[in-house]
């Protein structure tokens, strides 16, 4: 191989290191694309679950505040609590339990869209690889 390169005229080994780099810049570009194209499927099952927790959030709000409130309220006067009071702890009790629940679903999803989920580890591992390699043969 050295033989070889010793034989090689100047422009003749340019071309050739212009044509590695070149070669090389398109790998990159590809895995660069691909793995992007990875993380960005990673990211969407995030958004997906954040998506689905607003939505049960805002569902939850509805149908628990309507129907627990009322149950619970029942109950609290059955205790001997006035009815306003007990449609207020009601209200007060549903409302936390409810914040709750949105409150996991919604943290979940963000938990799934950090930055950290989102780097690019192997594109930028190679691109340092890469450019080690250029400078050793140049």
């Amino acid at each position: 191989m050295a033989d070889n390169t010793e034989n090689q005229s100047l422009s003749s080994l340019v071309a050739e290191l212009v044509s590695d780099i070149s070669g090389l810049f398109r790998k990159e570009i590809n895995l660069a694309k691909t793995e992007a194209s990875e993380k960005m499927s990673q990211a969407l099952v995030g958004i997906e679950a954040f998506a689905a927790g607003v939505i049960l959030a805002i569902a939850a709000v509805g149908v628990l505040l309507a129907a627990l409130v009322s149950g619970l309220t029942a109950f609290l006067v059955a205790r001997g609590m006035t009815p306003p009071s007990a449609n207020a702890l009601s209200s007060v009790v549903v409302g936390v339990v409810v914040a709750i629940i949105a409150w996991i679903m919604i943290s979940r999803g963000l938990a799934a869209l950090r930055g950290q989920n989102l780097s690019l580890d192997r594109t930028s591992a190679s691109l340092r690889r890469d450019a080690q390699i250029i400078k050793e043969r140049t």
